[in-house]
């Protein structure tokens, strides 16, 4: 029997196409998600995921980084109108602006991201890339939350993914998507349902 206690409300931060929002999107809809997804943000206004939040009557908000003086100020600005929408939890769904103090003490705790590999190995950008590089067996995807560092935060679900001999860039980074669709969700769930609880580096899942 799912909870009666309300929603949580979802703000979420693209620069893309939004693959990973319309996965939330539809665990969402489907009620497997204990959450709704109240804002969509992007930086970029040609954005395909702004498009993806309107058809499914989802704000969708273009809010220009060029027209902010630095980080801080886009961040604090991002903060307004998260906290005027009374979002709950940030989620980060391939938003390619590294985000400052001011967003992440605003939301301690309450902002996640998905990265294409199993943290700590492989942070930062084309990370499929890098797995394929150094010869990596496995590689997948990490769910974690913020921090100030680059893909340094407590970790909350991973999933792994065998790099096969053939595979390319494309090829890999396809079956880490594949994954990247279910595990996001579920992260969420579990934040929905009030049982992570973060200690130090760690992530405790009750």
């Amino acid at each position: 029997m799912k909870s009666e206690k309300a929603k949580k409300r979802l703000g979420i931060l693209i620069s893309g196409s939004g693959t990973n929002l319309q996965a939330i999107i539809d665990r969402s809809e489907s009620g497997d998600l204990h959450a709704e997804v109240v804002c969509v943000i992007s930086n970029k206004a040609e954005a395909f995921g702004l498009e993806r939040a309107r058809k499914h009557g989802i704000a969708a908000i273009h809010l220009d980084h060029r027209s902010c003086s630095g980080r801080g100020e886009y961040d604090a600005a991002l903060v307004t109108t998260l906290q005027e929408l009374h979002v709950d939890l940030v989620i980060l769904a391939g938003f390619m602006r590294i985000v400052t103090p001011v967003l992440l003490d605003a939301f301690p705790n309450r902002v996640m991201n998905i990265h294409p590999a199993l943290l700590p190995s492989f942070p930062g950008l084309d990370a499929q890339k890098q797995a394929l590089e150094y010869g990596a067996k496995l590689s997948g995807c990490t769910v974690h939350f913020v921090d100030a560092g680059t893909d340094t935060g407590p970790i909350i679900l991973q999933s792994a993914v065998p790099v096969l001999e053939d595979d390319t860039v494309a090829s890999l980074s396809e079956r880490i998507h594949h994954e990247e669709h279910k595990l996001y969700p579920a992260a969420i769930q579990l934040f929905a349902e009030g049982r992570l609880k973060v200690e130090g580096r760690r992530v405790l899942i009750s």
